[in-house]
């Protein structure tokens, strides 16, 4: 057996500890589940209304671009409208964690979100592929979006020596990236999606670009009723499209591609049991450390390992749950991966720019969780091969 298969924690947990584990992991879940009430809903209706009035003022700042303070602060505030929306509201609502209050207007099978992905094809894509088949190479396609190297089980090609380059225009232009995502490349190349449903997605992504573009671009940039304002007001909307695609780009990525999260192969998911599933989804996510304000413009993505065990819960719930989910990660000997966000952006991108070249080892893999006045010297808790110490791929 490989050293990477004795690490995988997985392999670590006897059937009846799996099963164990998952009563105590449903359990977390169906007690927020029947707590849920007043008090959440007026956390996301709160939450769409700061967003809205935030947009409004911001719309009005930029109407008045013609001075300079008015251009500045119209542009912050967009942008921080812009990552609200698709951050706290768009993917958490689109993930369905509101439909339990039976809203029409704020529902996962209404709602359409402010950026370049058609709401459909995202959720497929997103939902149901990258949350089934999580961190499983050759499964889950947000493992490198299909175009980069980002795990060494991948297949190296001489194409990703260029990808610390055409990251940073992934980076900056993100949510077109994942308006294409759902196309799957892989099953086009292979003939495995026909013509029509091609076609289908293409018109889909192309009705809401246009839409995405018109609003952006030309509609509001009219609004500032002169030639200089009509400027001054489209690269205000292309720069707070920017910064919110880096931002969603950098929390994504820190998310999922730092050091300590999994990656799996099919072999190892094979037979996987419910309780194999919460041990998938908890190792194979990757935590950022922040403040509260710093969660909400993150869409609580800081708590991407709650989010992949429940990705159906309202997110405000998950900083709540996160000290029982570290304590059945410190029972069952398991990691919970977490990490502040700068070490965790610096792990990603020192990954791409060696798994561009060929080769790469996986990284070393934390041991298992416990309380920081609670570790046990090294030495004696860890295998030298479980030490979280720095080694590039």
């Amino acid at each position: 057996m490989s050293t990477e298969t004795v690490q995988n924690p997985i392999h670590r947990l006897t059937k009846e500890q799996l099963d164990e584990l998952a009563d105590e992991f449903q359990k977390i879940h169906d007690e927020v589940f029947n707590d849920l009430g007043e008090h959440d809903a007026k956390y996301i209706h709160s939450i769409i209304e700061l967003h809205r009035r935030l947009g409004a003022v911001s719309r009005i700042f930029l109407m008045a671009s013609r001075y300079p303070p008015a251009l500045v602060l119209g542009t912050i505030g967009l942008s921080a409208a812009k990552i609200l929306e698709n951050m706290e509201i768009g993917h958490n609502v689109l993930h369905g964690q509101w439909d339990w209050m039976n809203d029409p207007n704020i529902h996962s099978s209404t709602w359409d979100w402010d950026t370049a992905s058609p709401a459909a094809a995202w959720k497929h894509s997103h939902n149901y592929v990258h949350h089934t088949f999580t961190q499983i190479v050759g499964k889950d396609k947000d493992v490198g979006y299909e175009i980069m190297r980002v795990d060494p089980k991948q297949k190296w090609y001489p194409f990703y020596l260029f990808q610390p380059l055409y990251n940073i225009v992934l980076m900056c232009f993100f949510e077109w990236g994942v308006a294409l995502h759902d196309l799957n490349f892989e099953a086009i190349r292979k003939g495995e999606k026909s013509k029509k449903q091609l076609r289908d997605e293409l018109k889909a992504i192309g009705l809401k670009a246009r839409r995405q573009i018109v609003k952006d671009y030309i509609a509001f940039p009219l609004l500032s009723g002169s030639r200089k304002g009509f400027k001054r007001t489209f690269w205000a909307n292309f720069t707070a499209n920017i910064v919110r695609n880096l931002w969603s780009h950098a929390i994504i990525f820190c998310g999922h591609f730092p050091d300590q999260a999994f990656t799996f192969t099919e072999e190892d998911v094979k037979d996987e049991t419910r309780g194999g599933w919460y041990v998938r989804q908890l190792v194979g996510a990757a935590n950022i450390e922040g403040s509260p304000f710093f969660h909400v413009m993150s869409g609580n993505l800081g708590y991407q390992v709650e989010h992949h065990l429940y990705p159906d819960m309202p997110s405000s719930r998950y900083a709540e749950i996160a000290p029982r989910v570290k304590e059945i990660c410190a029972k069952y000997d398991l990691p919970y991966n977490t990490g502040p966000f700068l070490q965790q952006w610096g792990m990603v991108q020192r990954t791409i720019a060696r798994l561009a070249f060929p080769g790469g080892k996986p990284r070393p893999k934390p041991g298992p969780w416990r309380e920081p006045d609670k570790q046990p010297e090294r030495e004696e808790r860890f295998s030298r091969e479980e030490q979280p110490v720095p080694a590039f791929p």
